[in-house]
């Protein structure tokens, strides 16, 4: 994916639509967008070991492979011998490996759709704790998470959110925003999760006199 960046004016919306959601309710939310959640290197490594593992067994059900070039006379090879050619084709199949998936794109491509699931919630969930999680006196943020490579989103609650909104309760808020993503308008598909999302909090916890805006409205970019 290519380097992306909000325009001034896709910025000014993003927090105009936060301002807007805020003004109908007591809870806070947080926008973040991520160019990605993690570098999945360990991804990398994993398939490297596994090209090594191959290398190996296909050595077990086809040993001739590794037989050192012919010098002209029958004879078994030796074990120290195969084993030094079973151990260069590991290595070279390691670093074969290693160097393909050094390339960011082909890397994210070959992660789990599970594993990225996983690290996606995992920063998302780290992002919250740090810059939403009782920030604010009644412990009503919202974090709504986008992780651009991945193409993930997470939305994740405070206390006094999570007590009164089901998480399915989001779905209309997750759907929008993939709607637009797909369609190449990242920041409409904020801008219309976060009027989502307002529209739920408004419904569990409305706006009171006395309600302070606590947490930033502007995207937080990564």
């Amino acid at each position: 994916m290519a380097d992306f960046t909000f325009s001034d004016a896709e910025r000014d919306a993003i927090a105009a639509a936060v301002t807007a959601a805020e003004a109908t309710t007591d809870g806070e939310i947080v926008t973040i967008v991520a160019r990605q959640s993690d570098a999945y290197h360990d991804v990398a490594l994993h398939y490297a070991v596994a090209a090594m593992l191959a290398v190996t067994a296909l050595a077990v059900i086809a040993p001739g492979w590794l037989t050192p070039l012919d010098d002209g006379w029958e004879h078994e090879p030796s074990i120290p011998a195969t084993l030094f050619a079973l151990l260069i084709a590991q290595t070279i199949a390691f670093l074969a490996v290693r160097v393909l998936l050094a390339w960011r794109p082909l890397r994210l491509a070959l992660t789990p759709t599970a594993t990225k699931a996983r690290r996606v919630r995992r920063r998302a969930l780290e992002a919250f704790r740090v810059g939403t999680e009782r920030r604010t006196a009644g412990h009503e943020g919202v974090l709504l998470y986008l992780s651009l490579d991945e193409h993930r989103a997470e939305i994740v609650a405070d206390a006094a959110v999570h007590a009164r909104v089901a998480p399915e309760r989001w779905g209309q808020a997750m759907a929008t925003l993939v709607e637009q993503i797909r369609a190449g308008r990242t920041a409409d598909g904020l801008v219309g999760a976060v009027a989502a999302i307002g529209a739920v909090l408004a419904q569990v916890l409305p706006k009171t006199d006395d309600n302070p805006n606590e947490l930033p409205d502007r995207v937080i970019e990564l």
